[in-house]
């Protein structure tokens, strides 16, 4: 059986740093950036890019759909 690993894009102009995506997150990738983005909020950002495993629950609680995922098969 193929193993799929996952990554995220964060759109860092519109999230505005709700963290609902940190704690939606199973294998705690995600983690609100220290840098600040255009409106002046620590943006999402993945902080463990090979843990993510591309399950998308961050995309769907993300309440202004900033969040991309994608799921490669390795």
């Amino acid at each position: 059986m193929a193993k799929v690993r996952g990554a995220i894009v964060v759109d860092s102009a519109v999230c505005k740093g709700c963290a609902l995506c940190v704690e939606a997150c199973p294998a705690q990738v995600i983690q609100l950036s220290v840098e600040l983005n255009a409106k002046g909020m620590n943006y999402a950002a993945m902080a463990l890019p090979d843990a993510c495993t591309g399950c998308a629950n961050c995309a769907m609680v993300c309440p202004d759909s900033c969040i991309t995922v994608y799921r490669v098969k390795i």
